[in-house]
């Protein structure tokens, strides 16, 4: 899997992945936001995954525990060297999340983004190369708990601890954020002000490749892909739900990130806000682009951006 994150006009990849990535389009208000973990100013919460022993499935080389699937995920470990197992999750809305391991005793969340309702999880062993034969097959209906937790926890591929950097960083962005927004926008400031565009890296990296959100603190430089994970894992560890969308915009490979704000709900498909309203158009975006009919093939009304994963 590529991420070209726009590349395709170099000279203004900084300012699309700085912008585009943060939320997209205003969602309603959706039940159960009275179960949603309250923001707190300065406050870190970091929900940690377990494995458990109550739910497990074990097929050599490959465990899987479903023992807190209401918390919204599954957790798998490989007791073998030199395996790599994938594993393939598809629930209500049909559509096929693959997830690989390959690492061995090296527990690994994945999330059950559907929300509540069946899934089928499909296991694949590597034989050699690029073939793989069938492992196992197992069925689960999920009950959420509340429907923000796979949006709270870490994952595979939104992935941080209560030791993380970026953990710590979010804590201190908000200190004085009296409310989720204030927080989200410290939080986006930062990161779009901190954190340049590599085109190197978008020009080179590889299938499977997944973020490290320290790395990306460290060396200040990152892809559509490192903006979001690290967008998302900041704002997760302040208990503000944020998904990890992975898809096109326009006809370019891109990540980018959803927001729920207490006073708004899920937040789709937008770039600015203004205080009142979520705007489609950053001023900043359209005076680097200086080109309206340009801007609009990768932003427009958000009929641009092509949804294929949440993570």
């Amino acid at each position: 899997m590529r991420y070209f994150c726009l590349r395709r006009i170099p000279v203004l990849a900084p300012v699309l992945a700085c912008v585009i990535l943060l939320c997209c389009g205003c969602g309603k208000g959706s039940d159960g936001v009275s179960d949603k973990p309250a923001y707190e100013s300065g406050a870190t919460h970091v929900l940690t995954p377990e494995f458990g022993k109550d739910d497990t499935i074990e097929v050599a080389p490959l465990t899987l525990d479903f023992s807190h699937a209401d918390q919204g995920y599954f957790m798998g470990v490989l007791s073998e060297a030199g395996e790599k197992v994938n594993i393939q999750v598809t629930g209500p809305d049909q559509i096929d999340y693959k997830y690989f391991l390959d690492t061995p005793d090296e527990y690994t969340a994945f999330p059950f983004t559907a929300g509540s309702g069946p899934y089928i999880i499909l296991a694949f062993q590597n034989i050699s190369g690029d073939q793989y034969a069938s492992l196992l097959s197992y069925s689960v209906t999920v009950e959420l708990e509340n429907e923000f937790l796979p949006f709270l926890y870490p994952n595979q591929y939104v992935s941080f601890t209560e030791d993380s950097e970026a953990v710590r960083l979010a804590g201190e962005l908000s200190a004085d954020c009296e409310s989720d927004l204030d927080a989200l926008t410290a939080v986006y400031s930062y990161v779009t002000e901190h954190v340049t565009y590599d085109d190197e890296k978008a020009a080179t990296v590889e299938a499977g490749y997944l973020p490290d959100i320290d790395e990306t603190l460290r060396t200040g430089k990152g892809i559509c892909f490192d903006y979001a994970a690290l967008t998302v894992s900041m704002l997760r560890a302040l208990s503000i739900p944020a998904r990890l969308n992975i898809g096109y915009s326009g006809d370019i490979r891109h990540a980018w990130v959803d927001i729920f704000i207490e006073s708004v709900g899920w937040v789709r498909h937008a770039v600015e806000f203004n205080g009142n309203e979520w705007e489609m158009m950053d001023p900043t975006f359209a005076a680097a682009l200086g080109d309206d009919e340009l801007t609009n093939d990768y932003v427009g009304d958000g009929e641009n951006y092509s949804l294929q994963y949440v993570r």
